[in-house]
Protein backbone atom coordinates (compact mmCIF):
# COMPACT_ATOMS: atom_id res chain seq x y z
CA UNK A 1 0.00 0.00 0.00
CA UNK A 2 1.23 3.53 -1.03
CA UNK A 3 2.22 4.95 2.50
CA UNK A 4 2.97 8.50 3.45
CA UNK A 5 6.56 8.78 1.28
CA UNK A 6 5.09 7.79 -1.82
CA UNK A 7 1.60 9.95 -1.38
CA UNK A 8 3.75 12.78 -1.05
CA UNK A 9 5.95 12.04 -3.86
CA UNK A 10 2.88 11.40 -5.66
CA UNK A 11 1.59 14.97 -4.80
CA UNK A 12 5.33 16.58 -6.09
CA UNK A 13 4.97 14.85 -9.06
CA UNK A 14 1.55 15.80 -10.72
CA UNK A 15 1.81 19.34 -9.00
CA UNK A 16 3.86 21.48 -11.86
CA UNK A 17 1.14 19.52 -14.26
CA UNK A 18 -2.09 20.53 -12.87
CA UNK A 19 -2.19 23.77 -10.62
CA UNK A 20 -3.37 26.66 -12.48
CA UNK A 21 -5.05 24.32 -15.28
CA UNK A 22 -8.59 24.46 -16.04
CA UNK A 23 -10.35 21.20 -15.92
CA UNK A 24 -11.98 20.66 -19.25
CA UNK A 25 -14.10 17.18 -18.37
CA UNK A 26 -14.18 14.39 -16.23
CA UNK A 27 -13.77 11.07 -17.28
CA UNK A 28 -15.22 7.99 -15.23
CA UNK A 29 -14.57 4.79 -16.67
CA UNK A 30 -15.43 2.81 -13.39
CA UNK A 31 -17.30 4.91 -10.61
CA UNK A 32 -16.99 1.25 -8.47
CA UNK A 33 -14.15 1.97 -6.20
CA UNK A 34 -13.83 1.50 -2.58
CA UNK A 35 -16.29 4.31 -2.15
CA UNK A 36 -18.08 5.01 -5.46
CA UNK A 37 -17.03 7.92 -7.41
CA UNK A 38 -18.86 11.38 -6.58
CA UNK A 39 -21.57 12.18 -8.81
CA UNK A 40 -21.34 15.62 -8.42
CA UNK A 41 -17.26 15.48 -9.44
CA UNK A 42 -17.97 15.81 -13.03
CA UNK A 43 -20.89 18.54 -13.43
CA UNK A 44 -18.79 20.82 -10.15
CA UNK A 45 -15.40 20.58 -11.51
CA UNK A 46 -15.26 20.78 -14.99
CA UNK A 47 -14.58 24.36 -16.35
CA UNK A 48 -12.63 24.84 -12.77
CA UNK A 49 -9.36 25.83 -12.25
CA UNK A 50 -7.22 23.64 -9.72
CA UNK A 51 -5.31 25.76 -7.19
CA UNK A 52 -3.39 23.62 -5.66
CA UNK A 53 -2.47 19.89 -4.58
CA UNK A 54 -1.73 19.32 -1.11
CA UNK A 55 -1.38 15.90 0.76
CA UNK A 56 -3.18 15.58 4.20
CA UNK A 57 -1.64 11.80 5.92
CA UNK A 58 -2.20 9.47 2.57
CA UNK A 59 -5.10 11.30 1.02
CA UNK A 60 -4.59 13.91 -1.91
CA UNK A 61 -6.38 16.95 -2.23
CA UNK A 62 -6.78 18.85 -5.69
CA UNK A 63 -8.27 21.81 -4.61
CA UNK A 64 -10.48 24.45 -6.48
CA UNK A 65 -12.83 27.49 -6.49
CA UNK A 66 -15.71 25.42 -5.67
CA UNK A 67 -14.58 22.50 -4.07
CA UNK A 68 -12.15 20.00 -3.36
CA UNK A 69 -11.10 16.04 -4.90
CA UNK A 70 -10.47 14.02 -2.45
CA UNK A 71 -8.12 10.93 -3.50
CA UNK A 72 -6.95 7.98 -1.91
CA UNK A 73 -4.49 5.49 -4.11
CA UNK A 74 -5.72 2.56 -1.96
CA UNK A 75 -3.58 -0.71 -2.21
CA UNK A 76 -2.48 -0.21 -5.54
CA UNK A 77 -3.54 2.88 -7.04
CA UNK A 78 -1.07 5.36 -8.98
CA UNK A 79 -1.91 8.61 -10.68
CA UNK A 80 0.43 10.23 -13.55
CA UNK A 81 -0.10 12.45 -16.28
CA UNK A 82 -0.39 11.80 -19.84
CA UNK A 83 -2.24 13.01 -23.25
CA UNK A 84 -5.58 13.10 -22.90
CA UNK A 85 -5.93 10.98 -26.44
CA UNK A 86 -4.28 8.11 -24.69
CA UNK A 87 -5.76 5.54 -24.90
CA UNK A 88 -7.06 4.11 -21.28
CA UNK A 89 -6.41 0.50 -20.25
CA UNK A 90 -8.03 -2.16 -17.74
CA UNK A 91 -7.27 -0.86 -14.84
CA UNK A 92 -7.37 3.02 -15.60
CA UNK A 93 -11.00 4.24 -14.06
CA UNK A 94 -10.77 8.34 -13.95
CA UNK A 95 -9.26 10.88 -15.81
CA UNK A 96 -9.53 14.62 -14.94
CA UNK A 97 -8.67 16.09 -18.39
CA UNK A 98 -7.08 19.69 -18.43
CA UNK A 99 -7.25 22.21 -20.78
CA UNK A 100 -3.54 21.81 -21.61
CA UNK A 101 -4.25 18.58 -23.22
CA UNK A 102 -2.60 16.01 -20.71
CA UNK A 103 -5.09 14.56 -18.21
CA UNK A 104 -4.49 12.87 -14.67
CA UNK A 105 -5.17 9.70 -14.71
CA UNK A 106 -6.21 7.04 -11.54
CA UNK A 107 -5.21 3.87 -12.25
CA UNK A 108 -6.14 0.94 -9.77
CA UNK A 109 -6.04 -2.29 -10.31
CA UNK A 110 -7.94 -3.58 -6.93
CA UNK A 111 -10.43 -0.72 -7.06
CA UNK A 112 -9.46 -0.18 -3.42
CA UNK A 113 -9.14 3.33 -3.81
CA UNK A 114 -11.58 6.61 -3.59
CA UNK A 115 -11.97 9.79 -5.89
CA UNK A 116 -14.68 11.86 -3.46
CA UNK A 117 -15.57 15.60 -3.90
CA UNK A 118 -16.24 17.82 -1.95
CA UNK A 119 -18.00 21.73 -1.91
CA UNK A 120 -16.92 21.79 2.15
CA UNK A 121 -13.60 22.58 3.93
CA UNK A 122 -11.72 18.42 2.82
CA UNK A 123 -9.99 19.06 5.99
CA UNK A 124 -13.62 18.94 7.95
CA UNK A 125 -14.70 15.67 5.83
CA UNK A 126 -15.12 12.26 7.82
CA UNK A 127 -12.43 10.71 6.03
CA UNK A 128 -9.76 13.76 7.69
CA UNK A 129 -11.50 15.70 10.35
CA UNK A 130 -10.48 12.87 13.13
CA UNK A 131 -6.37 12.67 11.52
CA UNK A 132 -4.02 13.29 13.69
CA UNK A 133 -0.79 15.43 13.45
CA UNK A 134 1.29 15.41 10.85
CA UNK A 135 4.82 14.00 11.67
CA UNK A 136 6.31 17.16 9.93
CA UNK A 137 4.02 19.82 11.97
CA UNK A 138 5.01 21.74 15.05
CA UNK A 139 2.20 19.39 17.52
CA UNK A 140 4.25 16.53 16.87
CA UNK A 141 7.54 15.62 18.66
CA UNK A 142 8.47 13.42 21.39
CA UNK A 143 6.45 15.17 24.43
CA UNK A 144 3.17 15.13 22.58
CA UNK A 145 3.89 11.01 21.83
CA UNK A 146 4.61 10.63 25.54
CA UNK A 147 1.29 12.48 26.54
CA UNK A 148 -1.11 10.70 23.89
CA UNK A 149 0.38 7.20 25.21
CA UNK A 150 -0.52 7.25 28.72
CA UNK A 151 -2.52 4.35 30.30
CA UNK A 152 -1.58 2.46 26.99
CA UNK A 153 -1.13 -1.10 26.81
CA UNK A 154 -1.34 -1.57 23.48
CA UNK A 155 1.99 -2.32 21.62
CA UNK A 156 4.05 0.85 20.67
CA UNK A 157 3.90 -0.47 16.80
CA UNK A 158 0.03 -0.19 16.80
CA UNK A 159 0.12 2.98 18.65
CA UNK A 160 2.21 5.12 16.05
CA UNK A 161 0.54 3.36 13.21
CA UNK A 162 -2.80 4.65 14.81
CA UNK A 163 -3.60 7.30 12.19
CA UNK A 164 -5.39 9.56 14.97
CA UNK A 165 -2.14 9.84 16.84
CA UNK A 166 -0.06 10.59 13.98
CA UNK A 167 -0.79 10.54 10.06
CA UNK A 168 1.23 8.27 7.43
CA UNK A 169 3.45 6.43 9.73
CA UNK A 170 2.60 2.75 7.89
CA UNK A 171 4.03 -1.09 8.63
CA UNK A 172 6.96 -0.98 7.02
CA UNK A 173 7.80 2.72 8.12
CA UNK A 174 7.02 1.76 11.60
CA UNK A 175 9.42 -1.30 11.62
CA UNK A 176 12.41 1.21 10.79
CA UNK A 177 11.64 3.92 12.85
CA UNK A 178 11.11 1.85 15.57
CA UNK A 179 14.89 0.06 15.06
CA UNK A 180 16.35 3.23 14.70
CA UNK A 181 15.26 4.49 17.51
CA UNK A 182 16.26 1.37 19.25
CA UNK A 183 12.51 0.09 20.61
CA UNK A 184 11.15 -3.39 20.85
CA UNK A 185 7.76 -3.26 18.60
CA UNK A 186 6.16 -5.17 21.44
CA UNK A 187 6.89 -2.55 24.09
CA UNK A 188 3.55 -1.21 25.46
CA UNK A 189 3.02 2.56 24.73
CA UNK A 190 2.80 3.26 28.41
CA UNK A 191 5.65 1.87 29.51
CA UNK A 192 8.21 4.04 27.06
CA UNK A 193 9.82 7.54 28.77
CA UNK A 194 9.57 10.73 27.59
CA UNK A 195 12.98 10.49 26.58
CA UNK A 196 12.72 7.18 24.24
CA UNK A 197 9.97 8.95 23.01
CA UNK A 198 11.76 12.20 21.87
CA UNK A 199 14.08 9.96 19.92
CA UNK A 200 10.85 7.95 18.25
CA UNK A 201 9.98 10.97 16.94
CA UNK A 202 13.04 12.09 15.59
CA UNK A 203 13.60 8.91 13.87
CA UNK A 204 9.92 8.88 12.24
CA UNK A 205 10.69 12.30 10.76
CA UNK A 206 14.53 11.27 9.80
CA UNK A 207 12.64 8.10 8.08
CA UNK A 208 9.90 9.93 6.05
CA UNK A 209 12.33 12.82 5.05
CA UNK A 210 15.18 10.06 3.69
CA UNK A 211 11.68 7.93 1.87
CA UNK A 212 10.53 10.92 0.58
CA UNK A 213 14.44 12.36 -1.03
CA UNK A 214 14.36 9.28 -2.21
CA UNK A 215 10.76 8.90 -3.90
CA UNK A 216 11.87 12.50 -5.31
CA UNK A 217 14.30 10.39 -7.95
CA UNK A 218 10.84 9.43 -9.73
CA UNK A 219 9.18 12.53 -9.99
CA UNK A 220 9.76 12.28 -14.06
CA UNK A 221 8.25 9.08 -13.70
CA UNK A 222 4.62 10.69 -13.55
CA UNK A 223 4.70 12.32 -16.79
CA UNK A 224 4.04 9.38 -19.15
CA UNK A 225 5.34 7.11 -17.14
CA UNK A 226 4.22 4.43 -14.73
CA UNK A 227 3.14 6.99 -11.81
CA UNK A 228 4.73 5.11 -9.07
CA UNK A 229 7.12 6.64 -6.86
CA UNK A 230 9.83 4.55 -5.91
CA UNK A 231 9.89 2.56 -2.56
CA UNK A 232 12.70 2.69 0.11
CA UNK A 233 14.03 -1.05 -0.41
CA UNK A 234 17.81 -0.51 -0.71
CA UNK A 235 17.39 1.63 2.61
CA UNK A 236 15.37 -0.73 4.59
CA UNK A 237 17.42 -2.00 7.68
CA UNK A 238 15.17 -4.34 8.98
CA UNK A 239 11.51 -4.58 6.86
CA UNK A 240 11.90 -7.73 4.68
CA UNK A 241 14.93 -9.08 5.93
CA UNK A 242 13.81 -11.76 8.02
CA UNK A 243 16.89 -13.57 9.18
CA UNK A 244 19.44 -11.40 7.69
CA UNK A 245 21.68 -9.89 9.88
CA UNK A 246 21.46 -6.65 11.47
CA UNK A 247 23.37 -4.09 9.72
CA UNK A 248 24.61 -2.73 13.64
CA UNK A 249 24.82 -5.99 15.39
CA UNK A 250 25.05 -9.11 13.21
CA UNK A 251 21.87 -10.80 14.83
CA UNK A 252 19.08 -12.11 12.56
CA UNK A 253 15.89 -9.83 12.51
CA UNK A 254 13.08 -11.31 13.12
CA UNK A 255 9.98 -11.61 11.35
CA UNK A 256 6.59 -11.64 13.85
CA UNK A 257 2.83 -11.34 13.22
CA UNK A 258 1.16 -7.89 14.63
CA UNK A 259 -2.33 -7.55 14.24
CA UNK A 260 -2.33 -9.43 10.91
CA UNK A 261 0.80 -7.33 9.37
CA UNK A 262 4.08 -8.28 9.60
CA UNK A 263 6.50 -6.58 11.93
CA UNK A 264 10.28 -6.73 11.71
CA UNK A 265 13.16 -6.07 14.34
CA UNK A 266 16.54 -7.01 16.04
CA UNK A 267 15.94 -8.62 19.33
CA UNK A 268 19.36 -7.52 20.63
CA UNK A 269 19.36 -3.77 19.35
CA UNK A 270 15.67 -3.04 20.48
CA UNK A 271 15.02 -3.22 24.11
Amino acid sequence: MPELPEVETTCRGIAPYVVGQRVSHIVVRNARLRQPVSPELAGDLAGQTLQAVERRGKYLLLRSPVGSVIIHLGMSGSLRILPSSSPAEKHDHVDIALASGDCLRLRDPRRFGAVLWTRENPLQHALLSDLGPEPFSDAFDGSYLHQRSRSRSLAVKQFIMDSHIVTGVGNIYASETLFLAGIHPLREAGRISQQRYRRLALAIQQVLSDAIAQGGTTLRDFYNGEGKPGYFQQQLKVYGRTDQPCVRCGRAIVQIKQGQRSTFFCSACQR
